[in-house]
């Protein structure tokens, strides 16, 4: 069961093709002749044959034959009848790439393959490519060559122009997968094979449409947790949607919410063809940079501003160094060098000079990588300098690019570069580019690590109180707010509001102001009015009874005569927000198709659309992320002392933001939502207006109603699965779903085990876990798979004698859904010294508790023959133990769930 369900696709041992009778007979498709080329083009490693439904024989002589894929290029009539005969021949996975296949025809051919217990890739794609098999079963062009780069691509004709560049620019790639329309195998399960996939050390993605985006986001962070992953995606739109009720609506495009949905899944976007091969490049070098300072090396002050001007225009820091740096290389330059900013070599630099300028930058806390610039002087020798960052390369560890600038001069010394695997780019830009890429890469990577509770350490909330009021507007087929109802949302989620009351006529108002204290603010109370300062229906600074009965009748007049189907409920009344030099910001929520809610942070008041500053992040939300969101807006520079005005209470921020992410997990029927202004200071602060818009709560993200969160792309952390548990003989332990900072604990329980039961864990004599593997099992989407961790308290002694109490993870027990949604898979594992004291049996009855909540009707695993202990708790667990017939070294245990 460790072979990845989707092996025999692409690592078949053995493949029958069926794309017609010969390579010159008559109709055949031009994918098929493409594809007998390019099958025979090479010697591929395992058994290949060739059938043709129509003329080798009837379907139950055909059916005799066994294969691990089917390969399929006929016309469309044609592939049912291949598919079916693919079926009988006990092939697991087929691959169909005939063009013209309709979604009608598709859809027929998804239920064959359904029926026959196939994975299906296609139709309507140039199919796959795996170089290291000497397997090229597409109509792509001639095999790639082979290397750690694995490409996914959702366009034929740019799959075969990204194979065509690669075989001139020296890239090898371990598979080429295309992906058409209405495939079967979609582009969540690739990456799902490509992570677990051994030969790929880096993944690029053309995307052009998500069929699902929990799938999606799950695969993908999984993926990017192994490995880097580059994506270039189609279809970039503005923002601007005609249909918003809100400001936040209007405001949002679908492109800035894939944005951060890849920040979110620790992938790297890039925006051109050229930018995903040379991001997959840098990345795949295993640069891990600890920030964005970029120190420029050059011999030519005109490159080196051109790398600083465009290193400040897409957000990195230029690298300068330190004092102690500057008078440690200084001595060893030549006299018209210069390290005020640009560590500038002079004309006159030779291979020594930028070998120790490279040293010590790298060496130094202050930068995190450098680009070196190479200008062709009279008399320079470009290769030289090549050879010596060459030599330096294997002792540094911190990002290095170059860029050697010219022509035909600097030939032999890109050749050197590439050699030594150092990225190299023909303009500064370019490289800058390139390690901004390396650089959002590790600030991506921190956010997936995040794994937040839908509910934060705050006061909880009154979630009851806040879907009593949706369903009541509901009830009234209503579904935008009115602002007295948008604040209670607010106020049910501890969010401060300025105190409101509705005012239903003009004497109404002015007592109510007299009430609150001057001055006040009114404003127009409409279910069916969107933005208030449209119609004039915002009054500010009213400093009498009198300004408020008469601005009350000028409003209700006006708002009449401009909107005179509205209904006008009357106004509201609040005191006027007393921060003199508070800041004025929004927090808003949008649904996207297809990533479900995002929160939207930036500047607020009347002029948000024209400002259009927006930052956005998928919920759940915790502090880390709240604070990021903030960074990545452009008001955060106004947050710190600004203008003679305090620094804002950045807590009191962050805690609004948390607030707000609880809305959105907790309440899936918000789909708009607007809370601006918010005005803030030194002291905390206040929502004045907020306008919110609701549906009903049927949609889902995942496409499974079991799930309280299936509106949410990303699940969150499930805090309910807590609980703590009496440990056999004294003491206790507590059971928890397992998060990515256990990475450290479940390492230490892995290398202290014994060799028997590291080897009936893992079948193997490792011992320890490679990072991959500890990435993978700590960073889960907890949607479609589940890890409890039992964890014990233990009192150590310091080399002080001072005694301390640290965790420790003493058991581990999981389930990974199976591809078929209803079954899943289980592992366990415990502590050689907690054996014998129940923990093993309290781990896998708490873990089928929570696959049997998931709906998942089977739960099963593999168990060593000679593990006779892990048998006997099976057995008194009740599960059914039979013989593993593809190896009888293991046991098939089932249980129902």
């Amino acid at each position: 069961m460790d072979k990845h369900y989707l092996s025999q696709l692409f690592h078949p041992q053995s493949v029958v093709v069926f794309a017609g009778q010969s390579d010159d007979a008559q109709g055949l498709t031009p994918h098929a002749k493409a594809l007998r080329a390019a099958l025979r083009a090479q010697r591929y490693t395992g058994t290949l044959q060739f059938l043709d439904i129509h003329t080798t024989g009837t379907l139950a002589e055909l059916a005799q034959a066994q294969a691990d894929l089917a390969i399929i290029a006929l016309p469309p009539e044609d592939v049912p009848a291949a598919l079916e005969v693919a079926g009988r021949m006990t092939c697991r996975a087929a691959l169909v790439i005939s063009s013209g296949i309709n979604a009608e025809q598709a859809a027929e051919l998804k239920k064959i393959a359904r029926r026959e217990g196939m994975f299906l890739l296609g139709p309507n794609c140039l199919g796959l490519q795996r170089p290291r098999l000497q397997l090229n079963a597409s109509a792509a062009g001639p095999l790639a060559t082979d290397g750690p780069l694995a490409l996914v691509s959702q366009s034929g004709s740019l799959t075969t122009s990204m194979l065509d560049w690669a075989s001139n620019n020296a890239v090898g790639f371990s598979s080429v997968v295309s992906l058409g329309p209405n495939t079967s195998v979609d582009i969540a399960q690739v990456l799902d094979f490509l992570a677990n996939d051994a030969q790929t050390h880096s993944i690029i993605v053309y995307l052009e449409g998500i069929p699902n985006a929990r799938r999606f986001m799950s695969a993908l962070r999984m993926a990017a947790n192994a490995k880097p992953v580059v994506v270039l995606k189609a279809g970039r739109r503005p923002a601007g949607n005609e249909a918003a009720q809100t400001h936040c609506g209007t405001i949002v495009g679908s492109d800035d919410v894939f944005d951060a949905a890849l920040r979110r899944a620790g992938a790297v976007r890039v925006r051109s063809f050229v930018e995903l091969f040379s991001a997959a490049k840098c990345l795949a070098s295993r640069y891990r940079p600890v920030g964005k300072r970029l120190a420029v090396v050059t011999n030519g002050g005109g490159p080196g501003v051109l790398a600083a001007d465009w290193i400040n225009e897409i957000s990195l820091s230029l690298g300068r160094l330190s004092a102690e740096s500057v008078a440690s290389l200084q001595p060893r330059l030549p006299e018209q060098a210069s390290l005020a900013d640009l560590i500038d070599l002079s004309e006159e630099a030779g291979a020594e000079h930028y070998k120790a300028a490279i040293e010590i930058a790298c060496r130094d806390r202050q930068i995190d990588g450098v680009l070196a610039i190479y200008s062709p002087k009279v008399g320079g020798d470009a290769s030289a300098v090549a050879s010596a960052l060459a030599d330096i390369k294997r002792s540094i560890g911190k990002p290095l690019l170059c860029c050697w600038m010219g022509d035909t001069s600097v030939i032999a010394a890109r050749g050197l570069l590439n050699e030594a695997a150092i990225p190299s780019f023909r303009t500064p830009e370019a490289a800058v580019g390139a390690f901004g890429n390396i650089a959002s890469f590790y600030q991506n990577q921190l956010l997936l690590q995040q794994t937040p509770p839908p509910l934060s350490t705050l006061a909880k909330p009154d979630i009851e109180g806040a879907r009593l009021v949706i369903e009541s507007v509901l009830a009234e087929r209503r579904k935008v707010l009115t602002e007295m109802e948008s604040k209670t949302l607010l106020s049910a989620f501890h969010i401060p509001v300025t105190n409101t009351i509705l005012a239903r006529s003009a004497n109404e108002a002015m007592m109510i102001a007299t009430q609150l204290g001057f001055p006040v603010a009114i404003k127009i109370a409409s279910p069916d009015i969107s933005h208030k300062s449209d119609v004039q229906g915002v009054v500010l600074n009213l400093a009498s009874g009198a300004a408020v009965r008469d601005a009350y009748n000028d409003m209700v007049e006006r708002v009449a005569r401009l909107q005179p189907q509205a209904r006008i409920n009357g106004i509201t009344v609040q005191k006027m927000a007393g921060a003199k030099r508070g800041r004025e910001l929004y927090i808003g929520l949008v649904t996207d198709e297809p990533f479900g809610p995002v929160i939207v942070f930036g500047a607020g008041g009347t002029m948000i659309e024209l400002i259009n500053d927006r930052a956005m992040e998928l919920p759940p939300l915790n502090q880390f992320l709240a604070r990021r969101l903030i960074e990545r807006s452009r008001v955060a520079e106004t947050l710190g002392e600004w203008r003679g005005a305090a620094a804002v209470n950045m807590e009191a921020l962050e805690q609004l933001l948390l607030r707000v992410s609880e809305m959105v997990c907790e309440l899936p029927q918000l789909r708009e939502m607007d809370i601006n202004p918010i005005i803030i200071d030194e002291h905390g602060a206040v929502a004045v207006d907020a306008r919110i818009v609701i549906d009903s709560a049927q949609q889902t993200i995942s496409g499974r109603s079991n799930n309280s969160y299936s509106h949410l792309a990303i699940l969150p952390y499930p805090a309910r699965y807590e609980q703590i548990w009496p440990l056999r003989g004294g003491g206790e332990y507590l059971v928890r779903p397992i998060h990515p900072d256990d990475a450290q604990m479940l390492q230490d329980l892995v290398q202290h085990l014994s060799p028997e039961s590291r080897y009936f864990r893992f079948v193997s004599s490792m011992v320890e876990l490679p990072p991959s593997m500890l990435a993978r099992f700590t960073l889960i989407d907890y949607d479609r798979e589940m890890a409890l961790v039992a964890v014990a308290k233990e009192r150590v002694a310091g080399a002080d004698g001072e005694i301390s109490e640290t965790e420790r993870i003493v058991g581990v027990s999981r389930y990974i859904t199976n591809p078929d949604q209803s079954s899943c898979e289980f592992s366990l594992l415990v502590a050689d010294d907690f054996k014998g004291l129940g923990l093993g049996s309290r781990l896998m009855e708490s873990i089928m508790d929570v696959a049997r909540e998931k709906g998942l009707a089977e739960i099963q695993g593999l168990v060593l023959a000679n593990n006779p202990s892990m048998l006997k708790l099976m057995k008194s667990l009740g599960f059914a133990i039979k013989p593993f017939e593809e190896d009888r070294d293991f046991k098939l245990v089932t249980h129902g769930l």
